[in-house]
């Protein structure tokens, strides 16, 4: 099997490494949900090996990880094991939950079903980190966002861009509150939540 390989991951990994390595100075274990190609996991294990990194995601794109994880060779790297967060149950208890670029590609009550998901995987005090973009007030930060969220509705009417008011409401609902919410490269937004 050839690697799989994300262009959008790999221009957005040091930009989003630079703003979540001091975020998890404290945290000794992640969990990626939606870990994709394991770009993002390999460079991240890599640059805060103090973290044991646990990828997941659907069962399809768990030997595409593997292959990253394999070429890395990190002690900090874990297996993925597969997640799908509107049917499996998560077994572990983590110091803090990252996905990037999940949200939009999930259904509305697939996103509903990652919160309920991660409030009992998290240890007290625990954070979550969620990359991506998203809607303000109702409305597209940008053009390219607006033509973004066409292309996945047109892909598959459950998808598309949510509304951060949603998603903030969504996450205080389940136990965290919003602490960060960052401009990043290309219209996206990185949101610290404890």
């Amino acid at each position: 099997m050839q690697k799989p390989f994300s262009p959008a991951c790999e221009r957005n990994q040091d930009p989003i490494l630079a703003v979540i390595k001091p975020m998890l100075k404290n945290v000794t274990s992640v969990l990626e949900i939606g870990s994709g190609s394991g770009q993002h996991a390999a460079h991240f294990a890599k640059h805060i090996p103090w973290v044991k990194w646990q990828c997941s995601d659907v069962k399809s794109n768990l030997s595409g990880i593997q292959s990253w994880i394999d070429d890395a060779n990190l002690n900090n790297l874990l297996p993925p094991f597969e997640l799908d967060v509107s049917v499996n149950i998560i077994q572990q208890k983590y110091d803090a939950i990252y996905t990037c670029n999940t949200i939009h590609i999930m259904s509305e009550q697939q996103v509903m079903d990652f919160f309920k998901s991660i409030a009992t995987a998290t240890m007290p005090n625990g954070r979550l980190i969620i990359y991506g973009p998203f809607n303000y007030g109702g409305r597209y930060t940008s053009d390219s966002n607006a033509d973004f969220d066409r292309r996945l509705k047109a892909d598959n009417s459950e998808r598309g861009i949510r509304d951060f008011e949603w998603v903030e409401m969504l996450a205080q609902s389940n136990g965290f509150n919003l602490t960060e919410d960052i401009a990043m490269p290309a219209n996206n937004r990185l949101l610290q939540f404890n």
